[in-house]
């Protein structure tokens, strides 16, 4: 359904993302972020599935300013690779990876004309989060446990659009009392807490939780529908 496209980012670097449109003219766009496994075959999937609920669906290879071609599965070994790209674009001058996602949801806007939300799982969770407090032209953003999100100084920012957040209560890797602080914290973002562990929406993943995943995504696409049109 879908084909990789370059973006120009502001600082002139140029990256791949994933484009999946709808069977007709889009109604709004969604900007899909990657976990730390690249743009493979799940997250293609995930924006395919965007894109045949009626969104042009972008998905931006952030990993590439560090690594190009990142595309691997959820082995152990592929999760320590994952972990160390993940932290290489996270030591880049700001704003590193966010100008590639602010890029991804120009392109969303111009070519669909319509309003861009954004989503984003794992690491991609944790930057869809920061997409929604400091990067301009998104009305909704909807992260999947991100990690990250809930620690440090993540929790005091400031959304700029309307943010639905999705967390599973056996996750080791963001413990339930900082879901709770992030609650407090932002009274204007929905939390949803699932009995499901991390990575619940990838059916690719031991961790996968389709009743979970089914839920989130009905309610993740009623939350673009009331923001996006």
């Amino acid at each position: 359904m879908g084909k990789f496209i370059d973006l120009k980012s502001a600082d002139g670097f140029v990256s791949p993302a994933y484009v999946a449109e709808p069977a007709g003219k889009p109604k709004a766009a969604v900007v899909v972020v990657q976990e730390i496994f690249g743009v493979n075959s799940h997250i293609r999937s995930v924006a395919d599935g965007y894109a045949a609920a009626g969104y042009l669906a972008v998905a931006p290879a952030t990993f590439h300013r560090v690594q190009p071609g990142v595309d691997i599965g959820y082995t152990d070994a592929d999760m320590k690779t994952g972990m160390g790209l993940k932290a290489a674009v996270e030591a880049l001058s700001p704003p590193g990876v966010l100008q590639d996602v602010q890029a991804a949801i120009h392109h969303a806007a111009q070519t669909s004309g319509g309003k861009v939300g954004i989503v984003g799982y794992c690491w991609g969770g944790l930057l869809t989060w920061r997409a929604a407090c400091t990067l301009s032209g998104l009305s909704a953003a909807v992260p999947y446990y991100g990690g990250g999100m809930t620690a440090g100084e993540e929790p005091a920012r400031k959304p700029a659009c309307p943010v639905m957040v999705h967390f599973g209560d056996q996750d080791h890797w963001i413990p339930l009392d900082t879901v709770e602080a992030f609650k407090k914290a932002q009274p204007g973002v929905q939390v949803h807490v699932y009995e499901a562990n991390h990575g619940f929406n990838c059916d690719q993943r031991g961790s996968y939780n389709e009743a979970a995943a089914r839920l989130a995504k009905s309610r993740s696409l009623e939350f673009f529908a009331k923001h996006l049109g």
